[in-house]
C-alpha cells in the first residue's frame, strides 16, 4: 500500500476504542471484532474526524497478540483509505519494539505513528532520544506522547526541543494536563505540531495555540467534537465554550484509570457498541458507571437542547 505522505499530524485525530465480541478461544474469551473495528473507523472519518489511531491505550494494544496488533491497524488504514489519516500506535518496552511496530506500519500503509517513550523503563533523557531516534528512523512521521502519569517520563519543553530536531518528529500528543506546556513547547520548538492529549482540556489548549486533538471521547461525540475543534481554531470563543462546558465533566474520565472502560460505556449510551475490555481491565465497579453515566447524561441532554433550539 502507499499514500501521499502525510507532513502535518493535526487536525481531530481519534484514539479508536476496540470491539471484543465472545469467544471461548480467543484470549480472555474475547476475540478482536474486526468488522464492527472497521464499521467504527468509517463511521468516525463520515462524522468529520481527519482519522483514527490504532493501537493506542484506548485501543488496549497491551493486551492484544502481535497477530492481532497488526490486523488491527491494517484494518484501520485499509477501512479509511484516502479519506483520512491512520496513527498507528508503536509503543514498546524498547526501541527495537517500537520501531518494529513503525516498520510494519510502514509497509501496511500508515500516514504516522504515535509513540510513548519506553513503556516499562523510566527512560533517562538521553535514552529517550535514542528511543525516538530509532522510530523516526524508519520513515514516517512521528508524533511523540507525553504521558508521566503512566511511563512515569516527562518529556519536559527543554527535552522535547532536543527531540524535535530528529528528522521526522513532528508532534508532540501533550497528556500531562499542565496547558502551560502548549506555549512554551512552541517557544522551545517552534517547528514541533503541539496536539491536545487530554480530553478535559481540548479547548485551553486549543486556544493556546494547540493545532490538533488525538481524542478520546470523540468516539462517542465525533461530529461535535470536530465542530468543537473548528469553533476553537476559528477563535468563536464564546460557541466553543457554550458547547464545551456540558461535554466537559464527562471528558474527565479520559484521563483516570478506567478511561477505557468509560468511554466504551459513553459509547453505549449514545447507541454505538462499546463492549466489555480485556484483562487487565474489569467492568466498571457501580460508583464509577454511576458517576459515567450521571455525566454523561448531563452531556446527551445539552447536545439534545442544543439540535433542537
Amino acid at each position: 500500500m502507499s499514500k501521499e505522505k502525510v507532513t502535518s499530524l493535526g487536525g481531530v485525530i481519534v484514539a479508536t476504542a476496540l470491539p471484543y465480541r465472545q469467544d471461548a478461544s480467543a484470549p480472555a474469551g474475547l476475540a478482536v471484532d474486526y468488522d464492527r473495528y472497521a464499521e467504527h473507523c468509517r463511521w468516525l472519518v463520515d462524522n468529520g474526524c481527519r482519522g483514527v489511531g490504532p493501537n493506542g491505550s484506548l485501543g488496549e494494544y497491551s493486551s492484544l497478540t502481535d497477530e492481532e496488533r497488526r490486523r488491527v491497524a491494517r484494518t484501520a488504514v485499509e477501512t479509511v483509505g484516502d479519506d483520512g489519516v491512520v496513527v498507528v500506535g508503536v509503543h514498546g518496552p524498547g526501541s527495537h519494539q517500537a520501531r518494529h511496530w513503525a516498520e510494519v506500519a510502514a509497509e501496511d500503509g500508515a500516514d504516522g505513528v504515535l509513540c510513548l517513550p519506553p513503556t516499562m523503563y523510566r527512560a533517562n533523557p538521553g535514552e529517550v532520544v535514542a528511543h525516538f531516534e530509532a522510530v523516526a528512523s524508519v520513515g514516517l512521521p512521528v508524533m511523540v506522547y507525553n504521558n508521566p502519569i503512566d511511563t512515569k517520563v516527562d518529556l519536559t519543553p527543554d527535552l522535547l526541543a532536543e527531540i524535535a530536531q530528529i528528522d521526522n518528529v513532528v508532534a508532540v500528543k501533550e497528556f500531562s494536563g499542565d496547558v502551560r506546556r502548549v506555549l512554551e513547547i512552541r517557544e522551545r520548538a517552534p517547528g514541533l505540531e503541539v496536539v491536545a492529549g487530554a480530553d478535559d482540556v481540548t479547548l485551553e489548549a486549543l486556544l493556546m495555540g494547540a493545532t490538533g486533538w488525538f481524542a478520546g471521547f470523540p468516539n462517542v461525540f465525533p461530529a461535535e467534537s470536530v465542530e468543537l475543534y473548528e469553533l476553537a481554531l476559528a477563535g468563536r470563543l464564546a460557541e466553543a465554550r457554550e458547547l464545551y462546558e456540558p461535554l466537559v465533566a464527562a471528558f474527565r474520565w479520559d484521563s483516570r484509570t478506567e478511561f477505557v472502560q468509560a468511554i466504551k460505556l459513553g459509547m453505549e449510551m449514545v447507541g454505538r457498541y462499546g463492549g466489555p475490555c480485556r484483562p487487565p481491565r474489569g467492568p466498571l465497579v457501580d460508583e464509577h458507571r454511576a458517576g459515567v453515566t450521571a455525566d454523561m447524561e448531563r452531556a446527551i441532554a445539552a447536545l439534545g437542547k442544543r439540535k433542537s433550539a
